[in-house]
Formats: C-alpha cells, structure tokens, sequence
C-alpha cells in the first residue's frame, strides 16, 4: 500500500532535507508549489532545478503536481488573513478558513485524486511538498487530508524538529 508524508521547506538544510526524506522512506517527491522557488539564500536549495538535481543524486523521484498548487488569487487571499493576523507566511500555524474552503472547492475537488494514487509507488513513501514547515499552515494538508480519508492512506508529516 502507498504511503503518504508531508514536508516543508523552512527549518531544513539542504542536507537535513535529504536526510529525512531518506530516514522516511521516501521515494518520491511530488512538489505541490505553483512557483517552484523560494526567495532568499537560505532556502535557494529548494528551488526546482536545484532540488530535483539533488533528489536526482538522493534516489527520489520528482513530480511537479500544478494542478494541486494554489492559484496566485489563493494564496493572496491567505497573506491577506497572515496580514491582518499580523504573521508571516514562515510563521503561519494555521489557513484562513476561507482559504480552505475555497481551496478545496476550486483544487481539490475537481482534481483526480484516484488516479494520481494509482501512479504512486506502493511500496514506498509519496512526499507532499510544500514550503511552510507545518502542514497545518499549507494546503499539502488539505491533500493529505483528503488522501487518508478517501482513500485510506497512511500519512506522517516529516518536521525539522
């Protein structure tokens, strides 16, 4: 049977990144971001041509799933409450409520979700990858959300800490 982690991008070093996804199992990375990049030298690891070259020499598959990232009006509908909540996007704990809804209703329920399972690996770990370090603040849970409960995954979330 497949199973699911999730994983972020802040928190994580190059190295510590690949570190977990090897101590997780994973085999495959399916990156769920519609801009492929993070800004700042930090993060510049996790940009796509330098992450996919890295899980390239780590063993792990890449996929770029766009169809599952949130359009540019989503994600600033959610900096708007980040703004009025007076966080930033790298200490977010929680989505806005109206992100989720309509994230869900606009991404995830018109999107495949059978036939993405059927393309995963079944004897391996799947990672959702986003950029915020808790799930709990990135849509990578609402998919993994909706992967345990539709279709019976088991899903662990893999964290810096």
């Amino acid at each position: 049977m497949a199973r699911i982690a999730t994983i972020g991008v802040y928190g994580f070093t190059a190295g510590f990144f690949l570190d977990k996804l090897a101590d997780g199992g994973v085999e495959l990375l399916l990156d769920l971001r519609q801009r492929r990049g993070v800004r700042g030298p930090e993060y510049c690891w996790a940009n796509s041509a330098r992450l996919q070259h890295a899980l390239a020499a780590a063993g792990v598959g890449y996929r770029h799933v766009k169809e599952l990232a949130p359009t540019t009006e989503l994600r600033r509908l959610q900096y708007r409450e980040d703004d009025r909540q007076g966080v930033g996007k790298r200490n977010r704990i929680a989505l806005a409520p109206a992100y989720v809804e309509r994230y869900t209703h606009e991404i995830l329920d018109p999107f495949d979700l059978g036939a993405l399972v059927a393309e995963l690996p079944s004897s391996s770990v799947t990672a959702l990858f986003c950029v915020e370090r808790d799930p709990e603040a990135c849509h990578r849970s609402l998919v993994a959300q909706r992967l345990r409960v539709e279709h019976g995954l088991p899903v662990t979330d893999i964290l810096p800490g």
